[in-house]
């Protein structure tokens, strides 16, 4: 079973109200996790180690056995292993792309062991999540998580190819996010609802708008709300320093509403920003009251993503608890 202390929130509360099924499985992918990434050798075992460890909300497994529900068992379990460590080698290779310093407070592996090896670790945590899939002969769901995989690749050459350009529309940066970040959560709600023994489980389930639009909704809410942290910081809460988006060069929706409200904004020059000016810059974002705005439309997105939740295709269980799961975002980010 998953140690109460292990579960950060929102998860907490949704383990807490659910019944002992749901933490008995959670605890249970943990388990998977820390069985997959051992015997491949003392280094990528102590990198992709060092990744689990640094821990993580598990949002993404928790909307698999969520949407499961209690009947997923084992595929349900697998298929949240899976979803976990593809979300987890999409953060390594970002790291390594980013040159990042910290990853949750903690040393990311790019900066504790190297960039060739923390590539090589991102690709070990991706091809285990498709041999443990492969080995449970669950090929929808392979199907979704390689769809979901794609979606964040091209996310990812949208971010590249967008770096430093604050002039890019809202729009623009709505599609990047819905393909780097809601892409997977779209896919855990879909691979849940499509695992064996689930009630009405199937392609076409699986395939509902209402589950894929609360999946998304969800997801976008999460980085727009994340977006904010990294303006508004402080770096004790968010583990890593306040900015970093801009020292990337990562241009978001705070920037892009505030530039709107302020058009001096538009002449900052993202490139060469260091630790101190980043800070300054993101006191000027948040002067413009653009990060009120973006949390408003985040809070919108949690609101229409629990609309879908009133769907014949949901118990009364899974709409209490994909609802909490839904007000733990915005609750995370209070």
């Amino acid at each position: 079973m998953t140690r109460r202390s292990a579960v950060p929130p929102p998860v907490t509360r949704v383990v807490d109200e659910a019944g002992a099924w749901l933490p008995r499985r959670l605890g249970e992918v943990e388990t998977v996790l820390r069985e997959l990434l051992d015997g491949h050798g003392p280094a990528l075992a102590a990198d992709a180690a060092s990744t689990l460890a640094a821990g993580g909300k598990r949002l993404r497994p928790l909307l698999v056995l969520l949407c499961a529900g209690e009947g997923g068992g084992e595929a349900a379990v697998c298929a949240g292993a899976a979803v976990e460590l593809v979300h987890m080698a999409s953060l390594v290779h970002d790291d390594v792309l980013d040159d990042a310093p910290l990853r949750r407070g903690r040393p990311t592996v790019a900066a504790s062991s190297g960039r060739g090896r923390a590539t090589a670790a991102g690709d070990l945590l991706f091809s285990r999540a498709f041999a443990l899939l492969a080995g449970n002969a669950q090929a929808t769901a392979v199907e979704l998580l390689s769809e979901a995989s794609v979606s964040l690749a091209l996310g990812e050459l949208a971010q590249r190819r967008d770096a430093h350009l604050i002039s890019i529309p809202a729009e623009r940066y709505l599609e990047r996010c819905r393909l780097k970040t809601a892409s997977l959560f779209e896919c855990a709600c879909l691979i849940g609802r499509a695992a064996p023994n689930v009630s009405g489980a199937g392609t076409e389930e699986a395939a509902s708008g209402e589950l894929r639009a609360f999946g998304s909704e969800i997801g976008l809410a999460f980085q727009l709300l994340d977006d904010v942290l990294d303006v508004s910081g402080p770096p004790e809460r968010t583990g890593k320093a306040r900015g970093t988006d801009l020292l990337d060069g990562t241009v978001t929706l705070p920037l892009i509403l505030a530039a709107e409200r302020d058009p001096g904004l538009r002449a900052a020059e993202l490139r060469g920003l260091d630790p101190a000016s980043a800070e300054v810059l993101c006191d000027r974002i948040a002067a413009t009251g653009a990060l009120k705005e973006v949390r408003a439309r985040a809070l919108r997105m949690v609101s229409e993503a629990k609309g879908r939740l009133v769907q014949p295709a949901f118990d009364e269980e899974a709409r209490r608890l994909l609802g909490l799961v839904a007000d733990g975002v915005v609750e995370r980010y209070a």
